[in-house]
């Protein structure tokens, strides 16, 4: 018994279900895929309309059951994903607001706000997608660097304490002190001058200028 052979496709109808099939998927990528930032409504129309709509008020209720700058019904506002958000519009932020007329947008087209849309002249394509990623999740802010702290100024280098005297006194200055005072207290030979000369290279030219924790040598 021969094989059963199968009838080749007739290439006029090939053809044409390839075109369908190319037609098909190029609608499908236009629904689906994302708008050129030239062509998406600009944040600025949402403005615009929010202002017609409800007076800019994006917190607004008034009790005519529509709710928010953009004035959703409720039954609009969960049917688009706004319940992910706020429970009605008016509780949710501008920019969630703003996404879900994104998509509101996308599937009905500015006739969804009919009004005011036509008196403003409202022409933005629909972006979903990029609204939730730019208003939702905008990318993290570039990192600020900052400047290196100022060095800190080396401390000054500790007073060498002078070369004790051959019998190894040394006293030092406490508050009040004055070389009499020190003189008198350690019974130093010569009082004050002999201290101050055995000290000038530590005190200076001025006697007086003797500073406390200074330590002296007594001669």
């Amino acid at each position: 018994m021969p094989a059963t052979r199968r009838t080749p496709a007739r290439p006029r109808t090939l053809r044409r279900a390839l075109l369908a099939a190319a037609a098909a998927g190029a609608a499908g990528a236009a629904l689906v895929g994302p708008v050129s930032s030239a062509s998406a409504a600009p944040e600025s129309e949402w403005d615009r309309l929010a202002v017609c709509e409800s007076g800019g008020n994006w917190a607004i209720n008034t009790g005519n059951g529509y709710h928010g700058g953009l004035q959703f019904s409720p039954r609009t506002w969960s049917g688009f994903g706004g319940g992910q958000f706020a429970r009605y519009a008016y509780q949710a932020t501008r920019e969630q607001q703003i996404v879900v007329a994104e998509r509101v947008l996308a599937k009905q087209g500015w006739r969804a706000w009919p009004s005011c849309s036509r008196k403003l002249g409202l022409r933005g394509a629909a972006d979903p997608v990029g609204a939730e990623q730019r208003l939702l999740n905008p990318a993290p802010p570039a990192p600020v660097w900052e400047s290196a702290p100022a060095p800190i100024p080396a401390a000054a280098p500790a007073e060498a304490a002078p070369a004790a005297a051959p019998g190894g006194r040394t006293a030092v200055v406490a508050p009040g002190d004055t070389l009499y005072r020190i003189a008198a207290r350690n019974g130093v030979a010569g009082g004050w001058a002999a201290l101050y000369d055995a000290n000038r290279g530590t005190i200076g030219a001025n006697p007086a200028h003797i500073r406390v924790g200074q330590v002296l040598v007594l001669p």
